[in-house]
């Protein structure tokens, strides 16, 4: 009987190893992550930028009941140091507004008919000062985070549900304060990559 428990166990055993390794994957596959291109010709530096894994499907139902997500990147170029710490070259903030509509996805009014796991975002160029040399070396830190639930949004979703007033400087409980930030950060999704810049033939 004993040897019977240790066979099953061990068998057990053996299936959760085995999900466990199918399942890691997937895991690591929806993650959200960034991938970007750059370019240098001449003096003008343009970079593509491109979030991948971004929608999970509580963001994604969220975005179909009609809540907005606020797409922020940060692009910044760099230049390499081989005996010291890389020196910032410029940096370039931008903000895109993901949508749902009967059509499907769309982002800043640009339809997206393969849906929102790969989102090629707009396009940063920069124009250097100088024209670089051949021994100089460029790299691009790509940032984006997504917001499709602000805390702002659920304070106001709580006042409707309590239907309490708030005055116009926003006093409230600091606890609910507190607690609407955790949710929404729990309702965004960020990831950061960062690329070589290649020079054009």
């Amino acid at each position: 009987m004993a040897r019977t428990w240790i066979r099953a166990g061990r068998r057990l055993g053996a299936a959760w190893v085995a999900a466990a390794g199918l399942l890691a994957p997937m895991a690591r596959a929806e993650e959200p992550h960034v991938s970007c291109t750059a370019t240098l010709s001449g003096r003008r530096v343009v970079v593509r930028p491109e979030a991948l894994a971004f929608i999970s499907p509580e963001l994604d139902r969220l975005v179909r009941l009609g809540m907005a997500g606020r797409v922020e990147v940060e692009v910044t170029l760099w230049k390499r140091r081989s005996l010291w710490f890389n020196a910032r070259v410029d940096s370039t903030r931008l903000t895109q507004v993901l949508a749902f509509s009967r059509g499907g996805y769309v982002l800043d009014g640009r339809s997206l008919p393969e849906g929102p796991g790969a989102l090629e975002l707009e396009r940063v160029a920069w124009t250097l000062e100088d024209r670089p040399g051949a021994e100089d070396g460029f790299l691009v830190q790509v940032e984006v985070r997504l917001h499709v639930v602000t805390a702002a949004s659920l304070g106001r979703v709580a006042s409707w549900l309590t239907l309490e007033k708030k005055d116009s400087e926003g006093e409230g409980s600091s606890l609910t304060s507190t607690v609407l930030r955790s949710v929404a950060e729990d309702l965004s999704r960020g990831a950061s990559g960062r690329c070589d810049v290649s020079r054009a033939p």
